[in-house]
Parts: C-alpha cells; structure tokens; sequence
C-alpha cells in the first residue's frame, strides 16, 4: 500500500474524508503538521526530515494546511513543501500555488495580469497617500475593504464607509492594502464558491451571508445553484493564473451583472459545499493527485459540472 503525508494542523473532517478516499485508491495516509518537519543536510541522508520517513519519503503530498507564525517559520515551511518538488515528490498544492495565493497582493496582481475581473486594489505603506486614496474613494461613492495581506476565513476584513472610519485605520504589519467594495446584485447579500480540481470546475455554491462578508466560516447560508458557463470559465482561468492543482475561487456578480473574482483560495474547504452539491470533494481530489501525478496515464475519471 502506497503511503502520502496530509500536512494540517487538524485533520478534523476534511482530513477523514481525504484518508478514506485515498484509502480506496491503495493509499494509507498519514495526517502531520509542517511544524514536526524539518531539514537536514547531511551527507547519505534525506534532506527533508518527515516524522515516520525517515529512511523513504512518500508518495505524494496533500497540502490542506500551512501554519502561521513569524516570516521565518512560514519560509520554513514553504522550503520544506520546495524541497520535497525538487526531491520528485507529487505536492498538491506545491508551494509556489501557496505563495500565489496565501499573499493577496500577488493574486490580485496575477489575476489583473491574467485579464481577470478583479476589484480596484492599492497596495502600500505610507499611511498619507493610504488615506488619500481611501478619501478619494469615498468622495466618489465608494466603500472600501481593508484586509491584511495574508489571512483567511474573514479574518482582520474591515468595510470603510465614511471618512470617520479613517480614524481607525492602521496598517496590517506596516502594510495597507485595499480593495475596492463590490455590490452584490439582487437582495441581501451573497457571492458564488467555484471548486476547481486540473482546471475543471466541478462543483458550484451561492453563499449568502449574514452580512457583507460571505464566507461559510462566519455564518453565511450554502445554496446549490447551476453552473454558468461564464462563472466556469473565470473560476478555472482564475485557478490557472495562479498555477493550481485545485482552487476554491470566490466570484461575485455586480449591480451591472458582471463577474469579478474577489478571492482565490490555495487551501479551501469544503463541508460546506458538499452540503449542497451531493458530490464527493474528497474523492475527485484523491483520483486526480493519484491519476495525475502518481500514476500518470491512467484514464482521468473527473467531470467538470454540466
């Protein structure tokens, strides 16, 4: 039996669903955190030192997970997801897809580059022309969103709506970035989740949310929809803009009915999804790690959507 590392901090449910699933392709599956891993350059050893691996590495990497911490322990962790590519090992996502993604600055650069609707976006430090812009802004009408530049799940996102709202603003590690705010069409609030596996989007969710934020995470209902073609197409040029082997790309549709990607998601989850689509996650993305990367050429069996 072939065996792959899932690196997270907490298998949970995602992790139980990713063992049984590879369990059916012939792969015993072992659940670390990034953390318990290291390097080692030493002369007639493995350079990439994986707890219960020490004499073979695995057969492929799952990333569903890349601990916090300071930028030194980060660039650790993406070394070792580096070294274990450059050492032959499958990584899915690879690290360089992490850094795409977990860097919001760089995804909204790739995707403008890519010729990707995606919101008005500054980047900066000088906290003088970061209020000028946020003025000028709103003196037009606009709202802005403030967000750090590496964070998840709504965390630190912050709408400035007024110019008292400015009194609050501060820098996320010396560093400002803001998007211009989009307004959903129709009532309330919602956007769309797009799951893309080798550039397939293959399942599909409305979120609505309680608020303007709309993630799962913070409460937003889940509701099945059917595929829009154009929802489809931007969803998979989104994840292929950032190199994905599987994405969780976030769209929303505007007051004048167009489509804008608003997030691109390394590492999403998808309980939530799969409460509404009747499909298994886990399994298209076991078959497509193993059929892809570990036995290349054998018959691919993921449909996108219809």
């Amino acid at each position: 039996m072939g065996r792959i590392v899932i690196f997270t901090d907490d298998p949970g449910w995602h992790g139980k669903e990713l063992c049984q699933a590879f369990a059916r392709l012939g792969y015993r599956c072992h659940t670390l955190s990034l953390t318990e891993c290291r390097l080692s350059i030493e002369p007639g050893k493995i350079p990439v030192i994986i707890p219960g691996f020490e004499h073979e590495l695995p057969d492929a990497v799952f990333v569903r997970g890349v601990p916090g911490g300071s930028l030194e322990e980060v660039v650790l962790y993406l070394d070792i997801l580096h070294a274990l590519k450059l050492l032959s090992v499958p990584v899915y996502n690879d690290g360089h897809a992490i850094e795409r993604s977990v860097d919001k600055a760089m995804t909204s650069f790739l995707l403008h580059r890519a010729g990707l609707p995606t919101p008005l976006t500054w980047v900066l430090r000088n906290r003088a022309d970061a209020i000028n812009i946020a003025e000028n802004e709103l003196k037009k009408g606009h709202y802005l969103i403030t967000k750090p530049l590496f964070g998840s799940q709504g965390e630190g996102i912050r709408r400035i709506e007024k110019m008292t709202d400015l009194f609050w603003l501060v820098a996320s590690n010396g560093v400002y970035y803001f998007q211009r705010f989009v307004h959903c069409s129709g009532e309330g609030f919602s956007d769309y989740r797009v799951f893309v596996i080798n550039n397939r989007a293959v399942a599909i969710m409305r979120r609505r949310g309680k608020s303007w934020l709309n993630n799962v995470a913070r409460g937003a209902a889940c509701e099945a929809i059917d595929l829009d073609p154009a929802i489809a197409d931007i969803a998979v040029n989104a994840a292929k803009a950032l190199a994905m082997d599987y994405a969780g790309v976030d769209i929303i549709q505007d007051k004048a009915g167009q489509y804008t990607v608003i997030e691109v998601n390394s590492i999403p989850a998808w309980k939530g999804l799969e409460s509404v689509v009747h499909t298994s996650i886990a399994a298209l993305l076991a078959e497509d790690l193993v059929n892809r990367h570990i036995k290349p050429g054998f018959p691919e069996s993921i449909a996108a959507v219809s």
